[in-house]
C-alpha cells in the first residue's frame, strides 16, 4: 500500500492511514509525506517505509494507493493527485484530494475516466463541494446524495456520518449499522482510508473492500466501547488496534 498525504502540520493524518494499512494486513506500506520537515521514521511503527511522494507514484510495487489524508491543497498536491489518478491500481481518495478534484475540471475528468477501481470517502462538507451544493442539501437526503456522487465520479462512495451510506456507480446502496458517537473525533477518516486500502491491496474488489472496511471501522469502535474505552475521548489509534484484533477474530 502507498499512502500520500501529510503536508506541514498534518503529518499525523498520513501516519494514521499508513499504520492502519499495516495493521490490517498489508505486507508493506510506503509513506509519501508532503511535509519536507517530517522525520522519516515512525518510532511507534518503524515497519513503515518512507519515499518521496513523486518517487512513490513511480513505484511498480504498489497494489493500492490512499491519497489525500492531510495532503493540503498546494500546487504540489495537485500535481501528485493528477499523477495518481492515472495509475492502473485501485485508489482510495479522501479529504483534501476530494476538495482539489471539486475545484479542477481536469482532475474531475481524470477521475471519471479511470480504468482501475476508485473509492472516494467524503464527509458531508466535501460531498457538498463535489456536487456544488450546500452541506444542508447533502444531509437532507443522504442516500440520494451518495448515489449522485457515485454517478458523478464513476466511483464507489462512502458518504460518512451517522449511518454512513455506501453507494455503487450503478446505483445500489447500503447503510452501515456499526459505529458510535466516539467516532466523531479527529483522524477517524484517515483510519478508514488506511483500512480500505489494505483490503484492496489484499485482493478484495472495490465493493467488498468498501463494505467490509466501513463495517469493520465502526465495529472496532463499538468493541472499544464495550471494553470501557470511550465513547468519550475515543481515538483513531485505539480503533486501529481494535480493528486488527476484530478482523483476525472474524477470519481465524
Amino acid at each position: 500500500v502507498g499512502v500520500i498525504g501529510g503536508a506541514t502540520g498534518m503529518a499525523g493524518a498520513a501516519l494514521l492511514a499508513a499504520r492502519a494499512a499495516l495493521k490490517l494486513g498489508s505486507g508493506k506500506v510506503f509513506v509519501g509525506m508532503l511535509a519536507e520537515s517530517a522525520v522519516q521514521l515512525d518510532s511507534a511503527q518503524p515497519e513503515l517505509m518512507w519515499r518521496a511522494p513523486e518517487a512513490l507514484l513511480q513505484s511498480e510495487n504498489l497494489t493500492a494507493l490512499a491519497i489525500g489524508c492531510g495532503m493540503g491543497q498546494s500546487d504540489f498536491a495537485q500535481i501528485l493527485l493528477k499523477r495518481a489518478l492515472t495509475l492502473p491500481i485501485p485508489l482510495v481518495i479522501d479529504a483534501d484530494a476530494l476538495n482539489l478534484i471539486a475545484g479542477d475540471a481536469s482532475l474531475q475528468s481524470e477521475l471519471k475516466t479511470r480504468s482501475a477501481q476508485t473509492i472516494i470517502t467524503p464527509h458531508p462538507a466535501e460531498a457538498a463541494h463535489l456536487l456544488n451544493q450546500s452541506t444542508a442539501d447533502i444531509q437532507h437526503n443522504r442516500v440520494q446524495s451518495a448515489l449522485e456522487l457515485a454517478k458523478y465520479s464513476h466511483a464507489y462512495v462512502i458518504l460518512k456520518g451517522s449511518g454512513s451510506i455506501c453507494a455503487r456507480p450503478v446505483g445500489r446502496w447500503f447503510i452501515n449499522p456499526s459505529g458510535n458517537p466516539g467516532m466523531a473525533g479527529a483522524g477517524m477518516g484517515d483510519l478508514l482510508s488506511g483500512i480500505i486500502a489494505a483490503l484492496l491491496a489484499q485482493g478484495l474488489d472495490a465493493e467488498q473492500a468498501l463494505l467490509l472496511g466501513v463495517y469493520l471501522h465502526g465495529a472496532a469502535a463499538d468493541e472499544c466501547v464495550k471494553k470501557g474505552i470511550g465513547p468519550v475521548g475515543l481515538t483513531a489509534s485505539e480503533v486501529s488496534d481494535s480493528a486488527r484484533n476484530l478482523l483476525s477474530r472474524w477470519i481465524y
